[in-house]
């Protein structure tokens, strides 16, 4: 019954289920085809130095993320592996957002946080989480970090099981890509000019 039932799903269906996740590669690693003939392959191509200066940064104004991946990173292509760096001032938040291709495993490093992740039954889980401590926010779930302390910086660093785990900023993507402000009205129980007030928040600064 189970051999009749996969013979019914298009081809090209089941090529996309079993494909979820990153690509498998059939090389020991990917060199990225605009890389220079004339450079070698060598120790240098599997080092990515972008951490230095956040690793070793003073005080930080702004909530910074800052990434290794595909990206800034070629050498990960193929290998289901990146980075995140997470620079927390006093009182910051990093909004609810998801990341669909990975789940992301947290570990703190300095200061504290308060962690939180949504599951499909809308039930939430959270944390209060000190240096030293991990929490692993799973594949696709709406979560949020924030530090609530007033006057201490945090950071934190996030390893994911993908080279580009994508990320989905839940508020920008609500209200800065263009969505009719009737229909957010309707979405969140309220009227437009709530909705408009909500949007010019999230304008970029000139």
């Amino acid at each position: 019954m189970v051999s009749n039932f996969l013979k019914s799903i298009p081809f090209f269906l089941f090529l996309a289920m079993v494909m979820a996740g990153d690509a498998d590669i059939t090389t020991d690693f990917v060199v990225p085809m605009n890389y220079s003939a004339n450079k070698a392959v060598d120790g240098n191509f599997f080092t990515f130095t972008g951490l230095r200066n956040v690793v070793n940064s003073d005080y930080t104004q702004n909530f910074t993320v800052t990434k290794a991946n595909t990206a800034n990173f070629p050498a990960l292509d193929g290998q289901s592996v990146s980075y995140t760096f997470l620079q927390f001032p006093a009182g910051a938040i990093n909004p609810p957002h998801t990341h669909p291709r990975s789940a992301e495993l947290l570990l703190v490093l300095k200061g504290w946080l308060n962690v939180g992740f949504i599951d499909t039954n809308n039930k939430i889980y959270k944390q209060t989480l000190t240096a030293g401590d991990m929490f692993v926010f799973p594949k696709g779930l709406v979560h949020y970090q924030s530090n609530d302390d007033p006057n201490q910086p945090s950071t934190s660093i996030s390893a994911f099981g993908s080279a580009n785990a994508g990320t989905v900023s839940v508020p920008l993507s609500v209200f800065t890509t263009g969505i009719d402000d009737t229909i957010l009205a309707k979405a969140f129980k309220t009227d437009v000019a709530t909705i408009q007030k909500l949007k010019a928040g999230l304008a970029p600064k000139a």
